[in-house]
């Protein structure tokens, strides 16, 4: 039965994945461009020491792949965006719902974040590296910073918006305020946390990449920066793919969860 139900929301989550990407409508435009790319180099039209043709970009792939440790590279900055994001989203919900739900929290706590959050990430590395020193906790730090503010100020927004009719119906039962918190406020808000989850993957995979260029001897970014000494922009080509690939699947997957966890708000609306 479990077996069952694991295989059937996977192939729910694929479909609704890779059905959004490989459409025909896609392919339409996807086709051309890439044989105009392939044929522009080859032809001279276009410099190919500057635009690699997709054919050089695949060879480069493979190359990376099996003598160059793509793979551990992926991993590490993998291990940096999550052990980065999980922490940041860990934190942010529960400050957000404590800041849209109290009065006295949100006096003492927004105004700080009003002033931080518009504070760059890449404007914190210099000072990271200061404190942090070069390493993994300067690298995951600059990628909480990334995601932290988008998940707070989502959750924050949300929990403050609820509608007033659910909270005051749950008090009329004799609800305590934290199982409103738990069981009115937070459902309602999921929606608007995972929105701000998409908005943090975004900006969690650019701090990704500017973390690995400070100091880094692994990781996409490094990766990318090593190709560009090189003058490898077939290689830079394959990194910026592959950042993107990870960028894309973290945003279905909270998408895949958004569909589940808060498909009651359409009957909502549509009521």
């Amino acid at each position: 039965m479990i077996l069952h139900r694991l295989r059937t929301e996977l192939v729910f989550f694929l479909k609704s994945a890779f059905g959004n990407v490989f459409t025909l409508a896609f392919a339409k435009v996807a086709l051309p461009v890439l044989v105009l790319w392939e044929i522009l180099p080859r032809a001279g039209l276009v410099p190919g020491g500057l635009i690699p043709p997709p054919s050089v970009v695949t060879i480069s792939f493979w190359e990376l792949l099996t003598r160059f440790g793509l793979v551990g590279h992926i991993c590490i900055s993998l291990f940096r965006f999550v052990a980065g994001f999980l922490i940041a989203v860990a934190l942010a919900i529960p400050v957000g719902l404590m800041m849209g739900w109290s009065m006295l929290v949100r006096k003492h706590t927004l105004p700080f974040v009003q002033l931080l959050s518009p504070i760059p990430p890449p404007a914190w590395v210099p000072l990271t590296i200061v404190v942090l020193g070069i390493g993994y906790s300067m690298q995951i730090f600059i990628v909480f910073l990334g995601v932290f503010y988008p998940v707070l100020l989502n959750t924050y927004t949300a929990t403050r918006d609820t509608n007033r009719r659910y909270i005051n119906a749950a008090r009329l039962f004799g609800a305590s305020e934290l199982t409103i918190l738990r069981q009115v406020v937070l459902p309602s808000s999921i929606s608007s946390i995972l929105m701000g989850m998409k908005i943090g993957t975004a900006m969690g995979i650019v701090c990704v990449v500017i973390a690995e260029l400070f100091g880094a001897s692994s990781g996409l970014g490094w990766l990318l920066s090593e190709s560009k000494d090189f003058y490898r922009i077939d290689r830079m080509i394959v990194s910026m793919v592959i950042l993107g690939s990870m960028g894309w699947f973290m945003i279905e997957l909270l998408k895949y969860l958004e569909a589940r966890f808060s498909g009651w708000k359409a009957g909502e609306v549509s009521g």
